[in-house]
């Protein structure tokens, strides 16, 4: 997700501001269970399966609006 970026910039943003610590650990661990369910070892329904696509794009664009935020200040 923050590929383009410098290592140090990611890991001091992760330092200084929990709520990202907090959302970043919470959006890869969407993206284990909705690779799981793709690849059939998590058994999910195709609705569970949506919401969580949606909650992890959600907490995405949330993580990159707080990284510009703080970059930017």
């Amino acid at each position: 997700m923050f590929e383009g970026q410098p290592q140090a910039e990611i890991e001091a943003v992760f330092q200084a501001n929990p709520e990202f610590r907090r959302l970043y650990h919470h959006h890869k661990e969407l993206d284990k269970k909705v690779m799981d369910a793709e690849l059939g070892v998590l058994p999910i329904d195709e609705t569970t399966l949506a919401q969580m696509k949606r909650e992890k794009l959600h907490a995405k664009d949330r993580l990159v609006r707080m990284y510009d935020t703080l970059q930017n200040h």
